[in-house]
């Protein structure tokens, strides 16, 4: 079975990405043969097509609700057969996955479309592309369009496969708005060594960029009636922050886990800001303060905090709920921190509560009412024994993220890139408002904080009679309150994405309703459980409509002899 092409093509349109890949395939064989297509996409990406065609036939994937997907498919399959077609591969990437058997020279053309809103992340937006054709193909071709209509600052590209060779095959060209990143090596290229047939051709394939910024009050941009502001404001001073680290030394963080550890909170310590304050706590069984309140990060703290980090060994079991609750009395009777300061607990664990409250639901509530909105808790669960759904929750009640660090993709990187994140809060109750009764369907507009090198993101409908929309944004940061206005001219918003070709053309709608189904998700995860059921009903609505595969929906992929699978959305979760 050959894959005699195989096409990427991605078009990023102001930060959305929409990617099409091709795969074609004939069976050279004078027997039937499994022809496969596999694609790895990255997490945040929904999957929003997909279509099979043999010898002319299309077999189309349809996306429906999960539960009525799964009961047609449990009617037709026997139980036990139904095996996925999406699974979490690694850190960063799911697998799609589908095979069907082909006649004898027969071909087959897959088509697979998914589509994410890049996310800004240490002053840049990725886009990853994740290569593995396992055989040398032919026609090879990767293309990637960028229009940034507020300028392109900067763009490279990076590739874990990259040889003199290929560097060959890889062409960039790039005015102030647009770019176009080719990728097509030929065969020879695509050779290990001149003797085998082996392909050089497995890794991540990755563009990286940012987009120039003018407007203080950020940029607007408007299509077909629907807005997308984008804020991130530049050059602002830090907002000092407090910040107490809760890490497990449990039994189970023995060895490798809690060698990496002691990796990423040094190189974290030096890290550290002169005007920030911070402190450990350790727990397993018993819990322990490194010091009794917060210290300042002066260089004598910073070393005696690293000879501390140094002793940090593993044993005993793990009182969550103690070492969060002492970490939110220390900052509670916190004295002398700066009057505008960011106070966060950053916690870090491997495993279940086995030790003092061991009740899930109750830990998060009695952590939640500590709390009481005033600092931010951010959970680092490592490795596949903890429960995730339960540091999810507990962080996102808690104006926070979780994150699990995959134990086989470097660690103690993970933890530092982690902490990079969230180490400069530049701005803090940050408000995004618009003409309340001229906007429908606003997505998210309140933020608790603003981290350098990130990026706030608000859309909505505007109605129709509406030829200004003023925006005005609240925040305080470091030394004051602000208040930013911009007003945009919808017309002339409109005109910017008139004359381009390849823009798809209602990709801010397609956009808000990406954006809409993600917040909705997260809010649906720490809401109450008569809310629950609201939110999910809206995320199915938006994701029948708009066609995404989410964690409510299942895509039908339909093959020759009315034989049927299903294409599910995993979450970290599970």
């Amino acid at each position: 079975v050959e894959i005699y092409s195989l096409h990427v093509d991605c078009k990023v349109t102001s930060r959305f990405a929409h990617t099409v890949i091709t795969s074609k395939i004939v069976n050279r064989a004078n027997e039937s043969r499994e022809a496969t297509f596999e694609v790895e996409l990255p997490k945040p990406a929904f999957i929003t097509n997909f279509s099979m065609s043999i010898d002319g036939e299309v077999y189309p994937g349809i996306i429906k609700e999960k539960a009525a997907a799964q009961n047609e498919y449990d009617s037709a399959v026997s139980q036990g057969q139904s095996a996925g077609l999406v699974k979490i591969t690694d850190r960063k990437l799911e697998q799609f996955h589908v095979s069907v058997s082909i006649a004898a020279a027969s071909k087959v053309t897959f088509e697979l479309i998914y589509e994410e809103l890049l996310k800004r992340q240490l002053g840049k937006y990725e886009l990853l592309i994740k290569v593995r054709p396992k055989q040398l193909v032919k026609h090879f071709q990767i293309d990637v369009h960028i229009f940034e209509p507020q300028g392109i600052h900067f763009l490279e590209t990076d590739s874990t496969f990259m040889t003199n060779e290929l560097t060959e095959a890889l062409t960039t060209v790039k005015n102030e708005t647009k770019a176009h990143i080719l990728f097509k090596p030929t065969l020879d290229q695509q050779k290990k060594n001149s003797e085998l047939d082996e392909t050089l051709l497995n890794g991540d394939f990755v563009v990286r960029y940012d987009v120039k910024r003018e407007a203080t009050a950020g940029d607007i941009q408007i299509v077909n009636g629907y807005f997308v502001h984008y804020f991130a404001p530049q050059e602002m001073p830090m907002l000092p922050k407090n910040v107490i680290f809760v890490i497990d030394r449990s039994g189970s963080m023995t060895g490798r886990k809690i060698e990496q550890t002691r990796d990423a909170l040094l190189k974290i310590l030096q890290d550290l800001h002169r005007e920030d304050h911070f402190s450990f706590i350790t727990f397993n069984n018993k819990v322990v303060e490194w010091k009794s309140s917060l210290l300042p990060a002066t260089e004598e703290n910073v070393a005696s905090a690293a000879a501390f980090v140094q002793t940090l060994t593993a044993r005993g079991g793990t009182h969550i709920s103690g070492a969060l609750l002492t970490a939110v009395g220390v900052l509670e009777k916190a004295e002398g921190l700066p009057e505008r300061s960011v106070s966060m607990i950053i916690l870090l664990t491997d495993g279940q509560p086995t030790s003092g409250e061991r009740n899930v639901e109750v830990i998060q509530e009695n952590v939640q009412k500590a709390i009481n909105g005033k600092y931010a808790l951010f959970c680092l669960g490592f490795g596949f024994d903890v429960s995730y759904k339960f540091l999810e929750k507990m962080a996102l009640s808690n104006g926070g993220i979780a994150r699990r660090i995959y134990e086989n993709a470097d660690p103690a990187l993970q933890l530092q890139g982690f902490y990079q994140e969230v180490a400069t809060p530049i701005l803090m109750q940050i408000e995004m408002q618009y003409p309340e009764n001229s906007i429908e369907g606003l997505t998210k507009n309140n933020f608790k904080l603003f981290f350098e090198g990130s990026e706030i993101i608000v859309s909505g409908k505007i109605s129709d009679e509406l030829d200004l929309l003023p925006v005005e944004i609240k925040a305080q940061s470091h030394m004051s309150n602000l208040t930013l206005k911009e007003e945009a001219n919808v017309k002339e918003k409109e005109q910017v994405f008139q004359y381009q070709r390849y823009i798809f053309g209602n990709f801010i709608e397609r956009l808000w309703a990406y954006l809409s189904i993600q917040q909705l998700l997260e809010k649906a995860i720490s809401a109450p459980e008569e809310d629950q059921k609201a939110l999910e009903a809206q995320v199915l609505d938006l994701s029948l409509r708009y066609s995404f595969v989410t964690p409510l929906t299942s895509m039908v992929v339909t093959k020759p002899q009315q034989q049927e699978e299903l294409a599910n959305k995993p979450t970290e979760a599970g």
